[in-house]
Parts: C-alpha cells; structure tokens; sequence
C-alpha cells in the first residue's frame, strides 16, 4: 500500500512556534515557521515522519546533530535533546508554514513541551522521511488507527484519488476526541469509544474492524496505534480476510501498560514479526517502527485507555 520515495539526506532545522491551536480537548496543534524551514521537503506524500528535538532543561534551543550513515552525532559539550518522531500534518512551501499535531494526554517530555510552549520558543526538525501514496490498484482503501494515527489518515484521506473510496475506523477515548475529517465525497468515517471503565481486548478497533462488512473490489488496508491491537487486526485481515500482505501496512505507535519511554527502551513491538517464515523471509506487508520511531505521530496515550 505505501509507495517509498527515493531516500534522500536528512537535513535537520530549528524553527520557532509561531501558534498552538486546540483541536480537541486531547490534541493540539503546533504551527512552526519561518525562513529557516526554507528547503524543507515535506508535503509531497501522506504519513511522512520528522524527529522533533526539544530544548533541554533551561535551554531556549535545543542542539541540532549531524545526522550520517552511522547515526546522530551531537556538537561536543552540547546537551543532548529529547526527541520524538512525529507525522507532517501539513506543510506550505509558499508560506514555509509546517503543524504538527500532538496527543494531549497524560505526562511525557515532549508533550508536557508542547502544554507549556509558546509562539517564538523554538524547535529542532529532522527530515522527512517515509512517505505513503494511494495505490492505483485499489478500489477501497481501509484506514483504521487510533487518536495517535489521526494526523497521518487526515494526510492520507486528502490524497485519495477520485474513483477510490475510503473507509475509515478511528478509535478515540470519547466523543470529544472526534474531529472534522477533510475526506472525498463517498468516504466512509466511523468513530468508535473506548469504554471509559479501563482497557478491553478486543479493543473498539479490533472489533470494528472484524464486524466491517466487507466492502468488494480490490482493498488495501493501512492500520496503526496501540501496538497489541494492531497485530490482532493484521492477522485477522490476512488470515480471515485473505487480504495480501503486500496491500497491508501495520505500525504499531504504542503499547497499553508502557509509558513512552519503556516502549521505547524496549524497542517497540515489530507488529509484522509472526509473518516471518520459516525460512526466515521477511514479510513486506508493512514496516516495522524501530524504537527511535515507536511513538511515531504523537506522544502515545497510554493513560487514556487505562
């Protein structure tokens, strides 16, 4: 389902807040700015990621690093960064203009940035990469996720192409967590809530998903968010559905019972790790998140599904 771009140099950025806008009572909208984001290459595809680095304690700016083929490395003396990697909601090359959204839940660096922070505070960028494009084989395309995946299937819904049709799951923690979705005509969007009295398994998505009636034509399927989920989902659409592995993409964002920074240390969840063969042939039907990338476009909120 995703189409990969070339991969190009990772060039990295520091730009200052210019407005944060509530969207909802849980998300939040950063819009950063100026000239210094002038060759920033972002907004050609949907779900492209970007690591944001954050001011350490104290500090007005944060260090930017050289980013080469062995990794970060920071300036000497430099205090190292907080960083996340966050989806691209949406970037003006005209204005030089770029948001990002953030899950507002709970406690976290890089959220508790985003609460306090205010126009002219500044913030380190690195990238994009990744990127999704609609396959022109499909006939529906089936975007399920949670709050964390919203603001990459908000990118995805403006790009699907006329003559294809959408069918959205999105799990949210109450029907406060809804917001406009921009979508062709024909889309199909369905909310579902969690229960408020603490996490279920199947989860609201899980079981959306397996009660979908089953939409005919050619399907592609891209699914993220809490990481347990997101495998139960996979292997139902492979194994019941007999979608093909190569119209599925699976991330896992989160993981229910782990603050950001054990999934981090844990290095995620490979969501895609029980289609490996036997023979050790690697399955293609989605990338895995690698533990610098697991919260991907949002702080993951756990809390909220507790």
């Amino acid at each position: 389902m995703r189409k990969r771009l070339p991969r190009a140099r990772i060039e990295t950025y520091l730009a200052p807040l210019l407005r944060a806008t509530a969207l909802t009572p849980r998300m939040l909208r950063l819009r950063v700015g100026g000239e210094t984001l002038r060759g920033f290459a972002a907004g050609r595809t949907a779900d492209e990621r970007i690591k944001l680095f954050f001011p350490a304690p104290g500090e007005r700016a944060p260090a930017l690093p050289e980013i080469g083929p062995t990794g970060m490395r920071y300036p000497e003396g430099a205090a190292v960064p907080h960083a996340r990697t966050y989806t691209v909601r949406s970037f003006d090359p005209d204005t030089l203009e770029l948001d990002i959204d953030f899950v507002i839940h709970g406690d976290g660096r890089a959220v508790d940035w985003a609460r306090r922070a205010r126009p002219g505070d500044m913030l380190g960028i690195a990238g994009p990469t990744g990127g999704w494009t609609p396959a022109p084989e499909a006939d529906v395309h089936l975007i399920a996720g949670d709050e964390t995946a919203l603001p990459a299937m908000a990118t995805m819904l403006e790009r699907i192409p006329a003559g294809s049709r959408a069918l959205v799951i999105a799990e949210v923690a109450d029907e406060d967590d809804e917001q406009y979705l921009e979508a062709p005509p024909g889309t199909e969007v369905r909310w579902v809530r969690r229960d408020p009295a603490g996490w279920r398994s199947p989860t609201p998505l899980e079981r959306a998903v397996r009660e979908l009636e089953w939409p005919e034509g050619v399907v592609h399927a891209w699914v993220a968010g809490e990481a347990s989920a997101v495998r139960a989902v996979r292997r139902h659409l492979l194994g019941e559905r007999g979608l093909e592995r190569g119209a599925l993409d699976a991330s896992g964002y989160w993981r229910h019972g782990m603050t950001v920074e054990q999934w981090v240390a844990t290095e995620g969840d490979d969501v895609n790790a029980d289609e490996a063969s036997n023979a050790g042939e690697a399955s293609n039907a989605g990338e895995a998140v690698s533990a610098n990338e697991a919260v991907s476009a949002n702080e993951a909120v756990d809390a909220a599904t507790r």
